[in-house]
């Protein structure tokens, strides 16, 4: 029975967002009202409570008074849309009630789909802005009653029913839509494929097709976690049967499917959002971030060294699939197909919604053309797109909700002013200095983001501490990318990684290595922020000179950098790597013609080196030195 609710709702969500991607949203508070009910009582069918223990039935009781407050609340708003919109209406008690009882229900779902530590952050901007009047100190504030709280919440578009809600349920399902209907058809499995063409036979083979198809799907899945957990089921097991070492296979498919979040052109949810915050295109966004996306070069050739290093293997040919298969025009038309009408809906000048509908449509007809010529049932063919369809509704769940709980902890943080005192208090601290208020910011973003999603890691680092580098002169949009790529970074950073606990429950071993091991391969990732701030030039702003000088001293920096954490062997003498790499990355981040072209000579210098020293070392001991390292190394 429960299957079929979850599915019938799934269904009438991801029909919804159908419906509006193609016609257009309903007027404001009616599209947010309805998608988060839906989205509420689907999440209470996925995630119910209690389930299989002696007190299910109490759990259905709370299930069915959530549910029922869901409905009645978003069914309130969606009915007085008008009188709310128009009238601005004073709070009554009934309002209150439904107010918090929606506010509940919210929270509760959080719990079930990420735990407790995002609830938790909500409940406590609430409680700060009720009690801000008891805090002494420059954090306190006059403190706010219920009914102005709720009037902020509920009756009005600043609160529940602000921008990220809006955001959630029309750009982002539209795009969590497009996904679902691309892996759907074939698409998964076509990436999957590729990433294996492309990298499966280079050395550390197995671990490039990680970093390839997490990038692929991450794209999509608007979720670094879900991409672990669906690539990585395939990903690592593959890695552990070619003898890579299980932390490293963990740490390689954590790292690829974090990157996909951050990597154009589609990038994760959160850019949809960091659009609409700053008021830029989103195609502006995906443009300012192309250059930065070096960072994959770095994994790669992390991934290279220490594959080379350690003696990895390479995929089997007979593991691989042929490229005959991969580019069968049934295989690869319908992915072309389908970004095809997306990027002709952002080149045409469509919403980023009608352009994502027209991604959908292309793939859907392509799809649907190359099934009838191979002659496949109707039903077939119906059951993958209404698929497609389902898991769309349900792919929307955690994100609405969490956007959901985001946008009521925005709404605090606007109301009570908490992101301007925190933004004065850290640029007070680091004074004028870029690198030490920079420093700050980002370690702080890595700890808000802990144990959270991308998605609201990132509204709730860009609503706190984007004012902060902003205030000493950043450009707006250099200053969100920063933090979105530090909110980003929290999913694999020690000691709350939910992307390597993940990863590494796959690969069966200790989470604590495999942190490691990802904190070395993305090492280039966490620099790449500061180079932003550097060179201004790689998101975009300057002349073309700028931005060639920007890519010459990016590269260079993200080569030097892998080769240092990939401890590979140079020049033959350790401490002569460390001072040569070093003196490389030192000029890289100094801005000037002369230094890049001195890094990219010394950098030249030292392949040269590394080069001599590996032929000499294969014609005295063929063989000798990676067996020695693959024996010692691929021990699990």
């Amino acid at each position: 029975m429960r299957d079929y609710l979850t599915k019938g709702l799934a269904l009438a969500l991801g029909g919804l967002i159908l419906y509006t991607s193609a016609a257009g949203p309903f007027d404001s508070l009616v599209q947010r009202s309805v998608f988060l009910a839906l989205t509420l009582l689907l999440g209470l069918a996925i995630y119910p409570l209690g389930v299989g223990t002696r007190w299910r039935p109490l759990g259905v009781t709370i299930d069915l008074a959530l549910a029922a407050s869901a409905v009645v609340a978003c069914g309130y708003v969606a009915i007085n849309q008008n009188r709310i919109l128009v009238e601005l209406p004073w709070a009554t008690p009934w309002d209150m009630l439904m107010t918090a009882a929606l506010v509940v229900a919210i929270l509760e779902l959080s719990r079930r789909a990420i735990g407790w530590i995002f609830p938790l952050l909500v409940a406590i901007g609430l409680g700060y802005a009720l009690l801000g009047a008891y805090i002494p100190g420059p954090l306190g504030h006059r403190g706010f009653g219920p009914a102005f709280m709720t009037e902020t919440l509920f009756l009005g578009d600043l609160g529940i029913w602000g921008m990220l809600v809006g955001v959630a349920a029309t750009t982002i399902a539209a795009f969590v839509l497009f996904g679902g209907l691309l892996l759907h058809t074939g698409g998964g499995q076509t990436f999957m494929d590729l990433a294996l063409r492309i990298s499966g036979r280079s050395p550390g083979g197995a671990a490039k097709v990680a970093t390839v198809a997490s990038g692929l799907f991450g794209m999509v899945s608007g979720s670094a976690v879900a991409n672990v957990a669906t690539t990585g089921n395939f990903t690592i097991p593959m890695m552990k049967r070619l003898g890579y070492p299980r932390p490293f296979a963990a740490g390689v498919e954590a790292v690829a499917s974090t990157g996909g979040q951050i990597a154009p052109p589609i990038l994760g949810a959160a850019a949809f959002i960091m659009a609409e915050i700053l008021g830029e295109s989103y195609v502006r966004i995906a443009l300012a971030a192309l250059l930065p996306a070096i960072f994959y070069l770095g994994v790669f050739l992390t991934i290279h060294m220490v594959a080379q290093r350690r003696g990895l293997q390479v995929v089997p040919d007979d593991e691989l699939p042929s490229w005959a298969s991969v580019l069968r025009p049934e295989r690869l038309v319908p992915i072309l197909a389908a970004l095809g009408g997306l990027f002709y809906g952002v080149l045409s000048g469509r919403s980023i919604q009608t352009a994502a509908f027209y991604g959908v449509l292309m793939t859907a007809l392509s799809y649907v053309g190359f099934a009838m010529l191979a002659r496949a049932a109707w039903r077939d063919i119906a059951g993958r797109l209404l698929s497609g369809l389902i898991d769309a509704g349900k792919g929307m769940v955690i994100i609405g909700v969490l956007l959901a709980g985001a946008q009521i902890l925005v709404a605090m943080i606007g109301m009570t002013g908490i992101g301007v005192t925190l933004a004065s208090l850290i640029v007070e601290v680091g004074g004028q200095s870029l690198f030490l208020v920079a420093l700050i910011v980002g370690g702080v973003c890595l700890i808000l983001g802990m144990g959270i999603p991308t998605t609201a890691a990132y509204v709730l680092v860009a609503s706190v501490l984007a004012p902060a580098l902003t205030e000493i002169g950043v450009e707006p949009l250099i200053a969100h990318l920063f933090v979105f790529y530090f909110a980003t970074l929290s999913v694999i950073t020690p000691p709350v990684c939910i992307a390597v606990f993940v990863a590494s429950g796959i690969a069966q071993t200790n989470w604590l290595p495999a942190a490691g091991e990802s904190v070395r391969l993305a090492a280039a990732i966490y620099v790449i922020p500061f180079l932003l701030l550097i060179y201004p030039a790689l998101a975009g702003f300057g002349s073309w000179i700028d931005i060639v000088l920007a890519i010459c001293q990016g590269l260079a920096f993200v080569t030097a950098f892998a080769a240092l954490m990939s401890r590979v062997s140079v020049t033959g003498l350790r401490v002569l790597d460390i001072m040569g790499l070093g003196l490389v990355i030192v000029l890289a981040l100094t801005p000037g013609w002369f230094t890049t072209l001195a890094a990219l000579l010394v950098l030249v210098g030292l392949y040269a080196r590394h080069r001599a020293l590996v032929r000499r070392q294969a014609g005295t001991k063929p063989g000798a030195a990676a067996g020695a390292i693959r024996a010692r190394e691929t021990r699990p």
